[in-house]
C-alpha cells in the first residue's frame, strides 16, 4: 500500500499549526482569567467549605483600605483614612474597560479554539487519507485523536456551562503538552498498518478508547481545579496566606460548578471507554484465541476501568462527593496515563504497537 507523502507532510504541517493555534487561544484564556469579570467575581465571592456557605470571619478576612466619604455617600462606610500608603483608585469606567477587553479576549479565545479544532481535525483526516486507513494505528496518531477529543469535550462543557470559559487555560495546557510530545517524542512516519492491526476492530476499539480517554483528561483537569478550590477555601477560612498553587483557587468558580462539570464528563465518557474495552476483548479473541490474557496493557486498562467504576458507583449509591471522589477521578486518569506512556514505551507485550521511530 503506497503512502501519499504530500498529504502526510500537509497533515504534519496542520498538526503543528493546530498546536500554535491552541497556544494563541491560551493567551486569550489567560487574559480573561487574570483580568476578566468572572475571575474577579470568583475572587470576591462567598467562601464555600461544605454544602452551606461560610463567610470568612472579620478577624481572618484581609483588611481593606477605608475610604473617605462625603455627606450623601453610601451609608455604613468609614469616613476616616487608614494608615496604608496612598494609591490611585481606577475609575469605574477604567475598570469596566479593562474587564470588557479581557472578556473579549476570552470570547476570542473560544473562537480561536474552534479554529484550532477544525485545523486539528483536518490534520487527522489527511493523515488517514495519506495512509488509506483509520489514523490511529500508533502512539503518535492516538495522541492526535486524544487531544482532539479533549478539546471537543471542553467545547461541549462551554456550551452547557459558559461561565467556566475563563478556565480554558487549564484545559488547553495539558492538550498542548500532549500534542507537543506527540509531535516530538512519539512521532511516527506515515506508513501502512502492521499485519496484526489490519482489522476492522481497530476502527471500533481504538476510536472508543481514544474518545473516552480524551474526555476523561478534561474531567481530570476540572477535578484538579476542584481540589485547588477546596484547599484555597480552607486556607482562607483558617486565616492562613494562600501560596501557589493554592492561590490559583482565588479566581476559580465555585467548587460545586467544578465538581458537577467533572462528574458529568465522567458519566458520559465511562460507557464509551467501557465499550472500547469490550471491543478490545472481542478483537483479542479473534486475533489470539482468547478474550482476556492479562497482558500488561489489558491489565492496566482493567485497573483504570475499575477506578472509574468505583468513582461513579460511590457517587451514585452513597452520594459520595468532595475531595475523596475527586482524588479517585485523578487516580483513574493516572492509571490511564501510565498505561499509555509506560506500558506502551517500556513494558513489552502483545500490544507493543507504539510505532516509535
Amino acid at each position: 500500500m503506497a503512502v501519499n507523502d504530500s498529504m502526510a507532510h500537509l497533515s504534519d504541517a496542520l498538526f503543528t499549526t493546530a498546536i500554535a493555534t491552541y497556544s494563541v487561544a491560551l493567551v486569550g484564556y489567560c487574559a480573561e482569567y487574570a483580568f476578566g469579570r468572572r475571575g474577579r467575581i470568583a475572587r470576591t465571592s462567598t467562601v464555600v467549605v461544605t454544602a452551606e456557605p461560610v463567610r470568612v470571619s472579620a478577624a481572618s478576612a484581609p483588611q481593606r483600605t477605608r475610604v473617605l466619604t462625603t455627606a450623601g455617600g453610601p451609608a455604613g462606610l468609614d469616613s476616616s483614612f487608614d494608615d496604608s500608603p496612598a494609591r490611585a483608585v481606577p475609575s469605574p469606567s477604567t475598570r469596566s474597560s479593562r474587564r470588557g477587553w479581557a472578556e473579549q479576549a476570552g470570547a476570542g479565545a473560544v473562537a480561536v479554539t474552534v479554529v484550532g479544532f477544525v485545523i486539528h481535525l483536518s490534520s487527522i483526516v489527511l493523515r488517514g487519507t495519506a495512509v488509506d486507513r483509520v489514523p490511529w494505528g500508533n502512539m503518535y496518531e492516538f495522541s492526535m485523536v486524544v487531544g482532539l477529543i479533549a478539546v471537543a469535550a471542553w467545547l461541549a462543557v462551554l456550551a452547557r456551562m459558559p461561565e467556566l470559559r475563563y478556565l480554558g487555560v487549564f484545559v488547553l495546557v495539558p492538550v498542548v503538552v500532549v500534542m507537543f510530545l506527540a509531535g516530538n517524542v512519539l512521532y511516527a512516519q506515515a506508513s501502512p498498518l502492521v499485519p496484526a492491526l489490519q482489522s476492522y476492530w481497530l476502527a471500533i476499539h481504538v476510536s472508543a478508547a481514544a474518545s473516552g480517554e480524551g474526555m476523561l483528561m478534561t474531567s481530570a483537569v476540572l477535578a484538579g481545579l476542584y481540589l485547588i478550590k477546596m484547599r484555597y477555601t480552607a486556607t482562607v477560612a483558617a486565616g492562613r496566606p494562600a501560596r501557589f498553587p493554592v492561590s490559583v483557587g482565588e479566581r476559580l468558580p465555585s467548587a460545586q460548578s467544578l465538581d458537577k462539570a467533572s462528574y458529568r464528563i465522567v458519566a458520559f465518557a465511562f460507557p464509551i471507554f467501557t465499550f472500547g474495552v469490550i471491543c478490545g476483548a472481542i478483537w483479542a479473541e479473534a486475533a489470539w484465541g482468547r478474550y482476556w490474557g492479562w497482558d500488561p496493557k489489558e491489565t492496566w486498562a482493567f485497573i483504570s476501568w475499575v477506578v472509574y467504576a468505583a468513582y461513579l458507583h460511590a457517587r451514585a449509591t452513597a452520594g459520595w462527593k468532595g475531595r475523596g471522589a475527586a482524588w479517585i477521578n485523578l487516580a483513574g486518569f493516572a492509571a490511564m496515563t501510565f498505561n499509555f506512556f509506560v506500558v506502551n514505551m517500556v513494558v513489552s507485550g502483545l500490544h507493543s504497537y507504539a510505532g516509535l521511530n
